[in-house]
């Protein structure tokens, strides 16, 4: 077994070994909760959702992924409806729960939230203040960039490429521009806690140190995240977090996903082409998103547009459809091992568009064999596959029915098959037409067969 992942510091596919034989710490920074998640954000939790599946292949894993509840953006959406920062923070990071798992996403193994933090990111900031490389100066502490030789290793920028690339503000307070802020000051109209350097709150960056050092150690395995937060984040976080530590090594491999653009078009508010995750799971099931958000490779970007996500559910249909057709699979498939292409695939630097293309490798062998139990045996590896990418864990005939569908209308359907059926045995091929007609209008699909006729919920583009 080989697991090699591209290394943002390294700039480079890299073996993976764990600090600790047998045991694998990755934290991935999670949602600021202000706002209902967008495919953006959903990206990064499927992406490293998947990594810790192919992980727990081997090791035992803690996967920490955080919630920020304390933000400038909470703080004016509860300043807008009058409500605590905690009515805001609660109301979405229960959206976030539920829409990515609507996408199959499993739960981390630790959710620290910022809130529940604040004593130990204030004792991280005076051990920054006590070895110099913080300071105090008109109720802030900011971080002093200068007392930190490797600033800039993992973004690679020079100063002035790091000052135009985090917005730095030129600040009275600040011995250097480029100084960044763990503890800002809190007016009487905005959430704080008390500190030695006055009522504030922690800055965005201390944060995740303090949550990542609390729960996985002072030095993690992975750490992961969107590639907009290479910098400024995550170069503060290795900053904060190696100098709060005695130099320690504060992440060994540092993973990136690419950007979600819409229509070749970077998604953004003021353009108004920020898709909801929600929004998305009207027009197709959570299943036919998360494929299509695993359809690039994690690192490349991916462009979203109307057809990414009828392509996804083509594709699920072929390969439920395989299952569909194959008996014998059902009662062994958990004890089945994986397609060792597939595999391989996801140990390359989780390489899913060539893991995808291994399942339909199957689905063309499972087609060409006339041997049932070769078929059983396909279809079970199939199955086994699909587990490790969040696929394939509907029953295949729910799949194409639509796990949602009514009960009541289900039976509907199932009488007017057989109706159309009689008529066909009547020879009244005008009724039995009418009929298929009537359920495609509500978006059935017939499809007629040696063993009768079965239905399923027409596609998108269908």
């Amino acid at each position: 077994m080989s697991i090699s992942l591209y290394n943002t510091l390294a700039r480079r596919k890299q073996t993976f070994e764990p600090v600790e034989p047998g045991r694998v710490t990755m934290y991935v920074c999670g949602p600021t909760v202000y706002s209902y998640p967008h495919i953006g954000n959903a990206r990064p939790a499927v992406v490293f959702d998947v990594l810790a599946r192919v992980l727990r292949r081997h090791f035992a894993v803690t996967y920490a992924r955080n919630i920020t509840d304390i933000d400038d953006k909470i703080n004016a959406s509860a300043a807008t409806e009058d409500v605590p920062i905690e009515v805001i923070s609660a109301r979405f990071t229960q959206a976030y729960h539920q829409d990515m798992a609507s996408l199959g996403v499993l739960p981390p193994d630790v959710e620290p939230r910022a809130t529940d933090h604040i004593d130990g990111i204030r004792e991280m900031i005076q051990s920054l203040i006590d070895s110099g490389h913080a300071y105090a100066a008109d109720g802030h502490v900011l971080f002093r960039v200068s007392a930190f030789a490797d600033y800039g290793r993992l973004s690679r920028r020079d100063q002035r490429e790091l000052l135009a690339g985090a917005r730095v503000e030129v600040a009275p307070y600040k011995e250097a521009p480029a100084d960044f802020i763990l503890w800002k000051p809190s007016s009487a109209d905005l959430p704080g806690w008390e500190s030695p350097w006055g009522r504030g709150r922690p800055g965005w960056h201390i944060e995740c140190s303090v949550m990542a050092a609390l729960h996985l150690g002072h030095t993690i395995d992975i750490h992961g995240g969107g590639n907009d937060l290479i910098f400024p984040h995550h170069e503060n976080e290795i900053a904060q977090s190696s100098c709060a530590h005695g130099g320690a090594l504060f992440a060994r491999y540092w993973m990136h996903n690419g950007f979600v653009n819409v229509d070749h078009t970077k998604m953004s508010k003021s353009l108004g082409n920020v898709i909801l995750v929600r929004d998305l799971l009207d027009q197709a099931p959570g299943e036919a998103v998360r494929l299509a958000l695993l359809s690039a490779h994690y690192r490349q970007p991916l462009d979203w547009s109307g057809d990414v996500l009828a392509e996804a559910r083509r594709k699920l249909d072929r390969l439920y459809r395989a299952l569909r057709d194959t008996s014998g699979w059902e009662a062994g498939w958990q004890d089945t091992a994986p397609e060792p292409a597939f595999i391989q695939a996801l140990e390359d630097d989780l390489n899913t568009p060539r893991a995808l293309a291994a399942l339909f490798d199957l689905v063309r062998d499972l087609n060409r064999s006339e041997n049932e139990a070769e078929r059983a045996a396909i279809a079970a590896r199939l199955r086994a596959s699909g587990e490790i990418m969040g696929l394939l864990g509907q029953d295949p005939e729910a799949w194409y029915r639509g796990a949602a569908g009514d009960a009541d209308e289900a039976a509907e359907i199932e009488i007017l098959l057989q109706e159309r059926q009689a008529a066909k045995q009547q020879r009244d091929f005008a009724t039995a037409d009418r009929i298929r007609d009537g359920l495609a209008q509500r978006g059935i699909v017939i499809e007629d067969g040696p063993d009768g006729a079965s239905w399923r919920r027409a596609a998108p583009d269908e």
